[in-house]
């Protein structure tokens, strides 16, 4: 997606845009980036908001996200899947919620890692149903996702991705809820966690574009306006909605309303269940 917006970036600012990958610490190290680079509009990142709502509460942010990074623009958001893997007995949601209250603690869920979105999924609806369900953390999501498939655990919570979804389609994998606004075209009949009473739990991976703290607000603007520009051309949006991810847009305001938001939840998620980086 970064790649596909540079390219409508380059022509709408009359610069080339180019994209530079930099990978590492659930984000961290491409926000570093980006918070350490000259104010001056020409250095922007790409990426999912943890480094900023989430990673600050578990101390591993060599930035300040207040002053160092500025929110330009959301860009999209991608709904957060609920799977029962071959080794689900249930068919629902509920019976998952029955199972974990039968068995406590043998029920497992899996995510791609500790302290991420698929995590705080989890700590937020065990604190509200009340049940004891054991996180079975991974580093990324290509092991993650062989290990649901051979059915090493129970409940797999994930982004919401073409692989996924074909796993659903195929019957490996039963859908159980979906984290989003509403429910998605790809499985009208998957409720969201929102649906099911669980209104906190009801998160999404939300992505935009960021730029060094202190960049001049006419730069921030400009920028903001082709940003939003761009998403509204018929290919990028249907680029975006083909992998199930969902346009955003709007104000930089509303962006960075979004973020503290998150923040704020993530932090009380964080300190109720007391959840450590290993």
């Amino acid at each position: 997606m970064a790649r596909a917006l540079a390219e409508k970036l380059s022509v709408q600012l009359g610069v080339p845009v180019v994209v530079e990958n930099r990978a590492g610490a659930g984000g961290g190290v491409g926000m570093e980036a980006v918070a350490k680079a000259a104010p001056d509009g020409y250095t922007v990142g790409f990426s999912a908001i943890s480094p900023l709502a989430l990673n600050p509460h578990l101390g591993r942010t060599n930035f300040d996200p207040a002053k160092d990074i500025a929110p330009v623009a959301s860009v999209m958001y991608t709904p957060v899947l609920v799977v029962g893997t071959p080794a689900f007995e249930g068919k629902s949601f509920a019976d998952l919620l029955a199972l974990a209250r039968a068995r406590p603690g043998q029920i497992r869920w899996g995510t791609s890692g500790q302290a991420t979105v698929g995590h705080m999924v989890l700590e937020q609806l065990k604190a509200v149903a009340g049940v004891d369900i054991t996180h079975i953390p991974y580093k990324g999501g290509g092991q993650q996702l062989n290990d649901a498939l051979s059915g090493q655990f129970e409940i797999l919570s994930t982004n919401v991705a073409g692989t996924q979804l074909q796993q659903v389609k195929s019957g490996k994998f039963k859908a159980l809820a979906v984290g989003a606004p509403g429910r998605i075209e790809a499985l009208p009949d998957v409720p969201t966690l929102a649906e099911l009473g669980f209104a906190l739990a009801n998160l999404v991976s939300l992505f935009g574009i960021f730029a060094p703290g202190r960049t001049p607000e006419a730069v921030l603007s400009r920028l903001n306006a082709e940003i939003n520009k761009a998403l509204q051309l018929a290919d990028i949006r249907n680029r975006l909605i083909a992998a199930e991810n969902v346009p955003a847009g709007g104000s930089s305001a509303e962006f960075a309303r979004q973020i503290a938001v998150e923040s704020n939840n993530n932090a009380r998620i964080i300190k109720a269940a007391n959840i450590r980086l290993e």
